[in-house]
């Protein structure tokens, strides 16, 4: 896949800077887990599952206790979408506290 920007972009700049490795970072990957009992699998880019292994390790917990953390307080917001309220909580992990 290629992506034009031009030059001066900034978004030009990250694509361009992108390693192979680092590529693997917009692919989606699922992974199933257990919130409260319930079996679930929840699909997100590499990159967010990188920042929740991130949060998980700074809180202590695991990736799957810190989401049924996030779920529980998240969906009060939004209801339907648990992916959705991963990905926020992370941008705003990654803008405010890993800054």
């Amino acid at each position: 896949m290629s992506i034009f920007l031009q030059a001066e972009d900034f978004l030009g700049h990250m694509f361009n800077a992108c390693t192979t490795s680092q590529i693997s970072e917009f692919i989606p990957e699922k992974r199933a887990l257990r919130i409260h009992g319930h079996s679930t699998t929840i699909r997100l880019e590499r990159a967010f599952w990188s920042t929740l292994e991130g949060m998980a390790r700074d809180m202590g917990l695991t990736v799957p206790a810190l989401i049924e953390r996030i779920h529980d307080q998240c969906l009060v917001a939004n209801d339907k979408n648990l992916s959705s309220c991963l990905r926020v909580i992370c941008l705003k992990y990654v803008n405010v506290y890993a800054a």
